[in-house]
Parts: structure tokens; sequence; C-alpha cells
């Protein structure tokens, strides 16, 4: 069972993780600061578009952040 939790755990962990500043990351996907904040805090998950820009900058393999692999 896919859990919203862990897909925000997940993409909180991998901006903490990346070594790059919030704003650096918004620039590279193409948002503003204040979003990259917001799912660090977990209040917020990115949309569609967002999600596979942020998987590419943060060199993410998508299905490990939606915890596909866990249905296998």
């Amino acid at each position: 069972m896919i859990i919203l939790s862990e897909i925000q755990d997940k993409i909180s962990q991998a901006i903490k993780q990346s070594g790059m500043s919030q704003t650096e990351i918004a620039t590279k996907v193409g948002v503003r600061q204040q979003q990259i904040s917001c799912y660090l805090n977990k209040q917020k998950t990115p949309n569609l578009d967002t999600f596979a820009n942020l998987c590419n900058v943060l060199d993410l393999d998508p299905a490990e952040i939606l915890c596909l692999n866990n249905l296998i």
C-alpha cells in the first residue's frame, strides 16, 4: 500500500541529503524556495511535473520515492 506520509518522508530526506540549498533546488526545479521548504517540512507534496523535475535534479528513482518497490 502506498502511503502519502512515506512519500513525503522520502522526499524530505532526499532534499536534506542532497547537499544543495533550498534555493538552489528550487531554481533547478523551477519552483519557489517556499515550495521546497513545504516539501522539506512535509506540509505539501509536489504535483506530478514538479515531482518528475525534483527526481531529476536530486537524481532520485521515482519508483523508490513512490514506494513502488515495496509492492512487488
